[in-house]
């Protein structure tokens, strides 16, 4: 008897550690020109004015429901897109329209749909 819950305590461990995991959501933002087979492309900190549009890229870890792709120019909020998370591990993009009014610092937020921030993309349209 006294093996077998010994047995039980690594299994019981690593349970309670796979639950920490699980709890703890993360995430990537990367702006780039476009997503091809769910990778971003053309990705950086800085682009031309006459980008035309530019995607956030997002890769996603223990987050479910739904999240947001908040688009700041400056220190004001431009878009907010709300995204559905449908497993696990997920990926997805937002796009955003680039006016040839638009140059300066940029940022995307992405915010779980209580706001907290996961991750966040700085970069600067020139």
């Amino acid at each position: 008897m006294k093996r077998a819950v010994i047995g039980l305590v690594p299994a019981f461990l690593a349970t309670m550690v796979l639950v920490a995991q699980a709890e703890a959501p993360s995430a990537t933002a990367v702006v780039c020109l476009r997503v091809e087979d769910r990778t971003p492309v053309g990705a950086g900190a800085t682009f031309p004015v006459e980008v035309g549009e530019l995607m956030c890229f997002s890769e996603l870890r223990g987050v479910t429901g739904t999240i947001h792709h908040v688009w700041f120019h400056g220190d004001q909020s431009v878009r907010d897109i709300e995204l559905t998370v449908k497993a696990e591990r997920w990926r997805t993009w937002s796009v955003k329209r680039i006016s040839p009014a638009a140059v300066g610092d940029w940022r995307v937020e992405v915010r779980t749909g209580d706001g907290t921030v996961l991750a966040t993309a700085g970069f600067k349209i020139e």
